[in-house]
Formats: C-alpha cells, sequence, structure tokens
C-alpha cells in the first residue's frame, strides 16, 4: 500500500544533490511544517507542534528543484510517506521521509516564474524537442489551448505577463500595478 501525502511548509536546509552510481540524481531537503489553530479563549492564531520531514526527489524533480527550491521558500510537496526506524551506533531514531512526485511553492506567500526544462532525449538526433509539459509525453493535456496560446503569444512578440501594461508597470489608464516588477527577484519569505 502506498501512503499519498501533501505537505505545506518551509523548507528548512537547502537542497542537497546526490548523484548514485548508476548516474540516478536524488535532491534531498529538510521540510518544517506547523500547524497553526485557533484559540478561542486568547482569540488569536497559535503555532502547533511542528513535523520534520525529509523529502526527496528523483530525476529532473532532482535537477528543477536544485534550481529552484531554497531555504526558508514555503513550498507545497505532494509524495508518498515513508516512516522507518534507523540505528547509528548508540543512536536510534524514526526518520519521516516523502518521496516527491511534486515539489512547488506555494503561491499563497509569493509568486514565482516557471521556466520549462528540455530534456536530453534517447531518440535520434540526440536532443528532445519536447520540454516534458502536459501532453508532449502521449499524455492528455489538462489544459487544452493554452500551450498553443502561449507559443503563439511568443510568435508574435507579445507576452501575457506584461500585456495592457505601460512601460513604467502602469496599467493602460495610469494607474500603477502593484507588485509589477520588471527584474522579478526572488521574492524571501516574510515571518
Amino acid at each position: 500500500m502506498t501512503d499519498s501525502i501533501t505537505v505545506t511548509g518551509v523548507v528548512g536546509s537547502d537542497p542537497r544533490l546526490h548523484v548514485t552510481t548508476q548516474g540516478l540524481a536524488i535532491a534531498s531537503f529538510r521540510l518544517a511544517s506547523t500547524r497553526r489553530y485557533f484559540d478561542r479563549a486568547k482569540g488569536t492564531w497559535e503555532d502547533g507542534e511542528t513535523n520534520w520531514y525529509t523529502v526527496s526527489g528523483f530525476r529532473q524533480l532532482a535537477s528543477n528543484a536544485m534550481a529552484s527550491v531554497h531555504k526558508g521558500d514555503r513550498v507545497v510537496v505532494q509524495g508518498r510517506l515513508r516512516v522507518r526506524a534507523w540505528e547509528n551506533g548508540e543512536k536510534s531514531g524514526i526518520a519521516v521521509e516523502i518521496e516527491a512526485d511534486s515539489i512547488g511553492h506555494d503561491l499563497a506567500w509569493g509568486t514565482t516564474v516557471l521556466t520549462k526544462v528540455r530534456r536530453e532525449g534517447a531518440g535520434e538526433g540526440g536532443q528532445a524537442t519536447a520540454t516534458g509539459g502536459p501532453g508532449e509525453s502521449g499524455e492528455s493535456n489538462a489544459w487544452p489551448g493554452v500551450e498553443q496560446q502561449v507559443a503563439a503569444d511568443v510568435e508574435d512578440g507579445s507576452d501575457p505577463a506584461t500585456d495592457g501594461l505601460t512601460e513604467d508597470f502602469g496599467d493602460e489608464d495610469g494607474d500603477e500595478v502593484d507588485g509589477a516588477r520588471e527584474d522579478r527577484p526572488r521574492l524571501e519569505p516574510v515571518f
């Protein structure tokens, strides 16, 4: 039986990359997830206990996590839960691990920009033209027309992220648009 779990939390360590002797890339990091609850007597939100997980991603997910996830980021992780006992000399304990299928930034806390990654292909020509998105690996596209619209926007030179904005990042009526930034810096979490 496989236990599926989805956890939101704060990345507690920068990801570490391990490569097996067979060439399998594995990225792992620590994730802290703290339950919040409303204390009616105090009338305030309080922090509960913090659960710590070791998150591991494999292959392309490992490469993407190394480039995208940093200590302090708020993320959402979905994968399989593994709980195992360990011993190391006189020390022993329980390890709670998540073998991740998906890792992403928690957009309730900030914004992010997705950059599709081209994969090396095993077919003729040496490099695949697919970027690994939905519909490109034989699976059905969950959002029909989205990729085609993005491709059309790129071909006509428009940018869907800035359409309707003037050079000073106000809208066409001259009103400033909150959060619009040309350089799109990496957001730091606010605690």
